[in-house]
């Protein structure tokens, strides 16, 4: 897989919008998760890192959405694959990044570090957040029996990146699909 060229095709960053949009749509259409009520526009402004330049406009805004009724207003945010929860780095950095440490060359790890601006120290954290705190939650013990035969928890993320398709884009984008429950609460919740 060329992380590189994933990461440098406007494709992509094209595609994960597009996809979050959709995210979206279908939360405004189920409704306010407390009453019911219609869900108005309420997109906030992230600084994310790791974007190539000409794209870093499709990571401005998180989508997200609040209840039109007064008194309510609950934050409704949809899942995303643009954005792994809270983190600062744009999913799909964090993933490919995390899953490079499964296998290239330390040379080629510093080539997408300068690319990404992302330290080893952090690339080192992804690996364990990937290996030990996400194998640990309700969303991976559930999910995770869904791919079969089981993937080797040691070998996240690359091992999953591999059950999703044969071109590394389609891997990409299935996956981060696959995760998009756990970037959100109320999309969490939502997914349950």
């Amino acid at each position: 897989m060329d992380a590189a060229a994933l990461l440098a095709d406007g494709r992509v960053h094209a595609v994960l919008r597009h996809v979050d949009e959709d995210l979206a749509a279908e939360q405004r259409a189920a409704g306010c998760p407390r009453c019911g009520a219609r869900l108005h526009s309420a997109q906030y402004p992230r600084k994310p890192r790791g974007v190539p330049g000409a794209w870093r406009a499709q990571y401005d805004r998180r989508l997200s959405l609040c209840c039109a009724r007064e008194g309510c207003r609950k934050r409704a945010t949809p899942a995303s694959v643009r954005f792994l929860g809270p983190k600062v780095y744009v999913s799909a950095v964090v993933v490919l990044m995390a899953a490079l440490r499964c296998g290239p060359s330390p040379a080629r790890c510093r080539v997408l570090e300068e690319l990404v601006g992302v330290s080893r120290r952090t690339i080192a954290r992804w690996r364990r957040w990937w290996t030990e705190k996400l194998i640990d939650t309700p969303f991976w013990r559930a999910a995770a029996g869904t791919l079969m035969p089981p993937v080797a928890s040691s070998q996240l993320p690359a091992a999953l990146l591999e059950r999703f398709g044969a071109h590394p884009r389609d891997r990409l984008l299935a996956a981060l699909r696959w995760l998009s429950p756990i970037t959100t609460r109320s999309a969490a919740a939502h997914a349950t």
